[in-house]
């Protein structure tokens, strides 16, 4: 398979695994609070990740210090990310979090593009525009009062393109494996002492009513779906990853109608539309 393709599958994966994290924690958060349920994700994932790496016998990567400033910088990134979205999602629905976390593509445009070096071109500059406007039919549906749940999950997506940088830089010295076990087992600790001081400990009753909810995100999406993020930004560039997996919105809308009985409103559709159309602009060569 030629290398940029292999990229853009790893990126259509990515968008159906990543489209069910808003569904699965909806269950989860019924049940358990954000810092304890991101903690349990991450308990998961670990459990793969030094599975995997004791199998293949790569410890001796998290030695390489070359590496070590970007993975740590990641860690305060992502972390910081997945608690936003989390807490988030305690006041809005599974479809506003899947449409509004997509504009990370936007502030990665913002960041690189308009305060950054990279090249702009009018096309892309119509792209973000779009992007602007999908995310403000969304985030200010009737007047300009913001649901703190959807601020959050923006907080979020400004955030997600400098995970998206120290990952890729990170790569270049050791594997995904090794950068995503790094920076689970680091967050791991820090997550853990501010849930047991914010948050109810959960009961063991709570736990088995979502246990397989919790597994099923923690190998799906912080498995899987991270390690393919990871292998793809390092065969194509972050604002086309972003383009290809800016369809999430639409996948989670599907699933959240089939698996929650939650109907796509209007005002999602509306803001979907013009946000994914943005997304092709945005990453699109013109001729």
């Amino acid at each position: 398979m030629i290398t940029q393709h292999k990229g853009e599958l790893y990126a259509i994966l990515i968008a159906l695994l990543e489209s069910l994290f808003p569904i699965l924690s909806i269950f989860i958060l019924v049940h358990i609070e954000p810092l304890f349920a991101y903690a349990l994700f991450i308990m998961i994932a670990n459990v793969v990740f030094i599975f995997i790496i004791s199998y293949q016998k790569t410890w001796s990567e998290f030695l390489v210090k070359e590496a070590w400033a970007d993975m740590l910088w990641l860690t305060f990134y992502i972390t910081t990310l997945f608690v936003l979205m989390l807490v988030g999602l305690q006041f809005t629905t599974a479809g506003n979090m899947s449409v509004i976390i997509t504009l990370q593509l936007f502030f990665s445009y913002l960041y690189f593009n308009v305060f950054g070096k990279e090249k702009m071109t009018i096309l892309h500059s119509l792209g973000a525009l779009l992007m602007g406007i999908g995310a403000m039919i969304i985030l200010f549906p009737h007047d300009f009062s913001l649901n703190k749940g959807d601020f959050l999950i923006l907080l979020a997506a400004s955030i997600a393109p400098f995970v998206s940088k120290y990952q890729k830089q990170a790569r270049v010295f050791v594997s995904a494996k090794t950068i995503l076990a790094f920076r689970n087992m680091v967050a791991l600790p820090f997550v853990l002492a501010f849930a047991f001081y914010l948050e109810k400990i959960p009961s063991l009753k709570n736990l088995e009513d979502v246990g397989i909810y919790i597994v099923l995100n923690g190998v799906l999406v912080f498995v899987f779906s991270k390690i393919l993020f990871v292998e793809a930004l390092n065969i194509i560039s972050i604002t086309k990853l972003f383009a290809l997996i800016s369809f999430i919105p639409v996948f989670t809308l599907v699933f959240a109608y089939f698996i929650l009985g939650e109907v796509a409103t209007m005002v999602q559709l509306l803001g979907v539309i013009p946000i994914v159309l943005g997304s092709y602009f945005i990453t699109k060569k013109e001729i």
